[in-house]
């Protein structure tokens, strides 16, 4: 009889409607539907980490919030209804004030490649600040040289000349002024929903009312964006770059300085560039005299699994590259190599930057190449990224608000849409299952145009059983809406 009484308070919890007296189900089918009912609102579970931090003693959430807005930009922003106060990571998992772990899919912005606070990367930098952290390069240090070397192996063709910057969008500040120098026009092409930065030419470049603010910006012509979702073209990349090649007959003088573009475009939301876009696209701006300029701030350090640079996927060469975010595991770290034609640009006058290559972090970006190639991480963002790709497509099959799964290796994107044939963004519905999942316990990004796009880019030591943790949590969280 006590069990009896449990079990219908437990129907009661779970607003099931109770038999009245004298229907013909039995206990056991009552006991079963309440089995049943405890699956159904059973959580997925997250995988094993033999790590549990320290017990946090820092200032709470509320009084970080406080100083935040009294003391820092009104332009910063965050994440979540109510925000989350990380103070520990350790490779793919991030910890707040309490202790609670988090899966991290977003891995600061595609930023932690090897994997927060990796041991091989931490060390060298801890080694290198016990010598020196910084001087200058008017004195000779070892580890410039030496990074760079083994950076240049990486890259193909004759790109063999590394200029290092602090971030990305000085990488591409960089390469767009070496590109207008060597060439001596000043016309570049960049596509529509691109970012490369924010900074004055960058901003230019980056073709998004989002991140655009109402200052002088010249010199940049947007070609329509060969994306094979929203685009106009479909997945035909050849037909997308005839617009280059109009752009430049009747936008410019018909020589142009350059043409900069993402392997696979990441705020934009994971957009893959049409197949033949870029072949395509190079040949044209090279018959205008034009150098080709690839950003590989978010796509490089062998994040799309199946080759170490994004470009590489579109068999192409650039004449420049550019990189930041994973070549530091978070280190602030950029830089541009090009080949040694082009970079005699930058001896017609003086060229300096005062932390670009600084030894504590070159020594952190050796680091991140040898763990990259010693733990296989390319091999594993394409093992792990093609499985998880797989699963997050079945689940498209399920749930009519995915609208497109899209990216490489463990650079992809989620667009959730309200209706698949209208492609009408679901903004809101987005941000409310971001927020459901971090409460389950993963973290993911958010990007594209119109803010509906989940953008997966975790630490590269992502595992098959993490991939299948975040698809359980989304299959659930969408499951309640």
């Amino acid at each position: 009889m006590r069990k009896l009484t449990a079990v219908n308070s437990l129907l009661k919890r779970n607003n099931y409607l109770l038999p009245r007296h004298g229907s013909s189900q039995t206990a056991a089918q009552r006991t079963s539907s309440v089995r049943e009912t405890e699956t159904e609102t059973k959580l997925p579970k997250m995988p094993p980490f033999n790590y549990s931090p320290p017990p946090y003693d820092g200032p709470s959430t509320a009084e970080i919030i406080a100083k935040r807005r009294e003391f820092l930009s009104p332009a910063l922003f965050h994440f979540y209804n109510t925000p989350l106060n990380i103070v520990e990571a350790k490779m793919q998992y991030v910890f707040d004030e309490n202790g609670r772990r988090y899966l991290d899919a977003f891995g600061g912005i595609a930023t932690v490649s090897c994997g927060h606070c990796h041991p091989e990367v931490v060390n060298s930098v801890v080694k290198q600040l016990k010598l020196i952290n910084h001087s200058t390069i008017l004195y000779l240090n070892h580890t410039i040289s030496d990074f760079a070397e083994a950076l240049v192996s990486t890259l193909p063709g004759d790109l063999k000349v590394v200029f290092f910057t602090n971030s990305g969008t000085e990488a591409n500040e960089l390469a767009m002024m070496m590109a207008r120098l060597y060439t001596g026009c000043n016309d570049i092409v960049s596509l529509r929903n691109s970012y490369h930065g924010n900074a004055a030419a960058t901003m230019g470049a980056t073709a998004q009312s989002n991140w655009k603010f109402n200052v002088v910006q010249s010199g940049v012509h947007h070609a329509i964006n060969p994306d094979p979702y929203r685009g106009i073209f479909g997945s035909d990349g050849e037909k997308y770059a005839s617009d280059v090649h109009d752009l430049i007959q009747f936008g410019t003088s018909g020589q142009v300085a350059g043409f900069i573009g993402e392997s696979i475009q990441g705020v934009g939301g994971i957009v893959e560039l049409a197949p033949g876009y870029l072949p395509a696209a190079y040949d044209i701006v090279r018959k205008a005299g034009g150098v080709c300029i690839a950003d590989e701030v978010q796509s490089g350090f062998a994040r799309t699994g199946t080759h170490f640079w994004g470009f590489q996927s579109h068999g192409v060469i650039p004449d420049i590259v550019t990189m930041a975010k994973g070549i530091g595991n978070g280190i602030p770290l950029g830089a541009v190599v090009t080949t040694p034609e082009i970079a005699g640009v930058l001896s017609r006058r003086s060229y300096f930057n005062t932390f670009g290559g600084n030894p504590m972090c070159t020594a952190a970006g050796h680091a991140v190449l040898r763990v990259l190639h010693e733990e296989k991480l390319q091999e594993n963002a394409n093992l792990v990224g093609s499985h998880l790709k797989r699963r997050l497509t079945l689940l498209k099959n399920k749930y009519e608000l995915i609208g497109d799964v899209r990216g490489r290796g463990l650079m992809l994107g989620v667009e959730f849409v309200k209706d698949r044939d209208l492609k009408t963004p679901a903004k809101a519905e987005t941000l409310h299952l971001m927020d459901q999942m971090k409460e389950m316990g993963v973290l993911v990004g958010k990007g594209g145009f119109y803010g509906n796009v989940f953008r997966i880019t975790p630490p590269l030591c992502f595992t098959l059983s993490d991939a299948d943790f975040l698809v359980d949590v989304m299959d659930h969280a969408m499951s309640k809406m």
